[in-house]
């Protein structure tokens, strides 16, 4: 059973994880260059994937209760859980950037070029990314 669950948590994190991350990188370059369609797909795949992320969780958590040891009470484990919810708390702040980007550049109104959310998805993605390796490295490297 462990085994299954360790395949589904690590299946989720390479196909859910990856995606999310590239297209939070390439929300920036899309709105710059005031691509409206790209920038819609760009926001419905962060979408989709960041929902399909949860999968990462609910399986890791599986995964935990199932390990011998007691391994969801040690440090490593809350401490990824935890930048895990931040994580997703930040997708969700991506997410509605996103949409007001697309709502802004898709507007008539030529002096909104969205670079509030430019920036403020530029400064969150990177923070995500960073995120995802701190919870990587605890993942693989548990107690030293």
């Amino acid at each position: 059973m462990s085994s299954l669950l360790l395949w589904l948590h690590i299946g989720f994190a390479i196909f859910t994880i990856g995606p999310v991350t590239a297209a939070t990188m390439a929300a920036p370059r899309v709105i710059r260059n005031k691509n409206v369609s790209a920038l819609q797909f760009v926001q419905r795949t962060t979408r989709i994937y960041s929902l399909g992320s949860i999968g990462v969780f609910v399986f890791g958590l599986a995964l935990g209760a199932v390990m011998p040891g007691g391994v969801l009470g040690r440090w490593y484990m809350t401490a990824s859980m935890t930048l895990f919810i931040v994580a997703a708390v930040l997708l969700v702040i991506i997410d509605r950037d996103l949409r007001a980007a697309v709502r802004a550049l898709g507007s008539e109104d030529t002096a909104d070029d969205a670079k509030v959310q430019n920036g403020r998805i530029a400064a969150i993605s990177g923070l995500l990314s960073v995120i995802w390796l701190v919870i990587l490295f605890l993942m693989v490297v548990p107690e030293g």
